[in-house]
């Protein structure tokens, strides 16, 4: 990736996201809220925002949905 790349891609960032750190550290609660209340997003606009633009957070929110889902 260029720095020019990198650039764009910062540029781009949603400045809401809260970046892997703190979407990791909330993500139960996020999936929580999105089972029993489905307004996880509304209620948590930076941990949305950053699982739209973080694939590797995406993947490990779906999964931990897919698990409490599936109990």
């Amino acid at each position: 990736m260029s720095d020019l790349d990198r650039l764009e891609r910062f540029l781009r960032t949603d400045p809401r996201d809260v970046g892997c750190d703190e979407a990791m550290a909330v993500l139960h609660i996020y999936v929580d809220l999105m089972v029993t209340s489905g307004d996880a997003a509304e209620r948590n606009p930076g941990v949305a925002a950053h699982l739209l633009a973080c694939g590797p957070c995406a993947e490990d929110f779906t999964g931990l949905l897919a698990a409490v889902a599936s109990d």
